[in-house]
């Protein structure tokens, strides 16, 4: 039989190596990766899924289950169910095909790579670059810069993104670059094991830091805003003063939780929204007595002030403890410049 290869994979094999894509839409697999284990004997009388998750725990039970029911996990040659018990001893075959997980396509955008490895990223995220493709951005975001850098990043979820920031917001981000990585990062951050600090400028003089413990849930009448609502989801932010203005309070601040907006919806249920929040701000109010420069400098920054600037987790490949800052931008440093020149 005649095989005729199709105008777009003879271009690819021109340029080198196909990716994982272009097989897909050819209809071949990539080589699986197969692991088998024996079931211990100790696990004798749990559900399947249960055993699945103690034998893989590399991999989400979400995604085990998912193997599972797709055939790509065989125990003793049988698809059986996640409910099935297990009596131990049973012979466990995993076969993971990788598959596509996002998408967007490939573009190139310069990143600034604070880290790599083998298992993970850590990227400086300039304020205006957005995170996820969605409507109206389906391209020019970190996401479709990721897949340029590391094409392999297609094949896991949200190309690898752990955690996300706000598009106006800056600092790091943290990406796992395999499955196992991915997941266990996942995990650390479910489990409060990532530590992620925040610089920011709000309004109105704190006198001292706190914890603000109020549910976040999405707004009732604005569906694209925040807030705090007794039925949200638990978020409790802890901050600490930094610097005290004539009208401003510069605090670093720290997430035991990740709600969408949290920082700047606590802070705005506060009354001390932060500077510049397009969202959750409110009208722009001059300090009495602000000279041009402050003047001029809060008219012109246009996005929250919110940076974030240190990251602290365990690496899941080697289970060291991995600690990174970053310098918050040029116009939050004018900010800040500009604040304290107004100090009498």
């Amino acid at each position: 039989m005649c095989f005729q290869i199709p105008v777009f994979l003879e271009s690819a094999i021109r340029q080198g190596r196909p990716s994982r894509r272009v097989y897909r839409r050819l209809g071949i697999a990539m080589n699986a990766e197969q692991t088998i284990r024996t079931v211990p004997h100790e696990l004798a009388g749990q559900r399947l899924d249960q055993a699945l998750a103690k034998l893989f725990p590399q991999y989400s039970r979400s995604r085990l289950k998912s193997w599972l029911l797709n055939g790509a996990i065989i125990v003793d040659g049988e698809s059986p169910r996640p409910r099935d018990p297990v009596y131990g001893g049973e012979t466990v075959e995993l076969r993971v095909v990788p598959e596509v997980s996002v998408t967007a396509e490939p573009e190139f955008i310069a990143l600034n790579i604070v880290h790599e490895d083998e298992s993970l990223m850590v990227i400086n995220k300039p304020a205006g670059l957005v995170v996820h493709p969605g409507a109206g951005n389906s391209s020019g975001t970190l996401m479709n810069g990721l897949l340029h850098h590391a094409p392999a990043l297609e094949e896991l979820p949200r190309a690898g993104i752990v955690h996300r920031l706000d598009k106006d917001t800056s600092g790091l981000l943290l990406i796992g670059k395999t499955l196992q990585a991915h997941t266990a990062l996942v995990r650390q951050l479910g489990d409060r094991e990532i530590s992620r600090h925040y610089l920011a400028v709000c309004y109105g003089v704190l006198t001292g830091g706190g914890t603000i413990d109020a549910p976040i849930g999405r707004h009732r009448v604005d569906r694209k805003r925040m807030s705090i609502r007794d039925d949200g989801k638990p978020a409790v932010t802890h901050y600490t003063v930094l610097e005290r203005f004539a009208a401003h309070t510069y605090i670093e601040v720290k997430l035991d939780t990740g709600r969408t907006h949290q920082i700047r919806v606590h802070f705005a249920h506060r009354r001390h929204a932060l500077v510049g929040d397009p969202v959750y701000g409110g009208r722009l109010a001059m300090p009495a007595g602000a000279s041009d420069r402050l003047i001029t400098t809060l008219r012109r920054f246009r996005r929250q002030a919110l940076h974030a600037a240190r990251l602290e987790f365990v690496h899941p490949g080697s289970g060291e403890p991995l600690s990174f800052e970053a310098q918050p931008p040029d116009d939050f440093e004018d900010l800040l410049a500009a604040l304290r020149g107004d100090v009498t």
